[in-house]
């Protein structure tokens, strides 16, 4: 069933109807997702919320699950705000794709409780960090992927990976900026799978700290090359040292993919993304 058809014209949400609003984007263009001060620093808040403004012809405030950096990608991003007047379903989906660059697009809106939060209702963020692994650069996926050269060894990154499970302190995967107040966090599962010229990392947690997932994928990358033993990233966590894992990993790899909420929320299913990898993975 194709969006046009899912979508209604007279599912009318009224004013101050708080709606959660899933979208895609690529992030290569952005300074991140984080509106900036500056015109001169495009970010994908900031398209979303014009978009959003321009169809309910007054501003409009968005909340999202997880911010990305710049040049990250989201398949799933969800965001939520409250709607300043009168619009029906479709208008908040065509009509804002009309609006947003070819880049950003929204994928369906659903009303939620006026308690729901994009950010603090969600219970898990899930991430896909993908290697294409080919003895020349790729050109059409010059932008989604992060390339290398040489074959990784995926089964050595997978058990590595295993190292990263549960709550743990991940002060060894943490950017130097990073403004959370704790390094604790909860990986619920972290696995590293080849299918052709493609290895992905597929992890998933309660939350991430600045560059966790980059930090840890460029890691494992080390791994992968048969530079250092999978025994090194338990090494790693004990230490706590950011200075003694490897080189953050490019942002064009990296994509959100899903994020979880409360059944009661009743948000539409997601398919993991990215399309062009999905396929092969699930």
């Amino acid at each position: 069933m194709t969006i046009d058809k899912r979508l209604s014209r007279s599912r009318v949400f009224p004013p101050g109807s708080r709606l959660a609003l899933a979208l895609e984007y690529d992030g290569t263009q952005y300074s991140g997702w984080q509106r900036q001060a500056s015109p001169n620093a495009p970010t994908v808040q900031g398209c979303l919320e014009q978009a959003l403004s321009k169809v309910a012809d007054a501003p409009v405030v968005v909340q999202c699950a997880g911010r990305t950096d710049s040049g990250v990608h989201a398949s799933h991003q969800v965001v939520h705000f409250d709607a300043p007047s009168a619009r029906p379903e479709a208008a908040w989906v065509m009509g804002v794709n009309s609006n947003l660059p070819g880049d950003i697009a929204v994928k369906w809106v659903s009303p939620v409780p006026a308690e729901f939060n994009a950010r603090f209702s969600a219970t898990a963020r899930r991430y896909r960090y993908i290697f294409y692994t080919q003895a020349t650069r790729p050109a059409l996926l010059r932008r989604n992927v992060t390339w290398i050269r040489t074959p990784l060894d995926a089964k050595a990154m997978h058990l590595a990976a295993q190292n990263l499970l549960g709550e743990r302190d991940f002060s060894a995967f943490r950017a130097a900026g990073c403004q959370s107040r704790s390094p604790m966090r909860f990986v619920s599962h972290a696995r590293v799978t080849q299918t052709g010229d493609f290895t992905v990392l597929d992890i998933k947690a309660n939350a991430f700290l600045h560059h966790m997932v980059r930090n840890i994928a460029g890691t494992l990358a080390v791994v992968g090359r048969g530079e250092s033993e999978p025994e090194w990233v338990a090494s790693l966590m004990e230490s706590r040292d950011r200075t003694l894992a490897a080189a953050t990993a490019p942002p064009n790899g990296l994509y959100l993919i899903d994020v979880d909420y409360p059944p009661e929320f009743a948000l539409p299913a997601t398919v993991p993304g990215p399309g062009f990898i999905a396929p092969l993975l699930d």
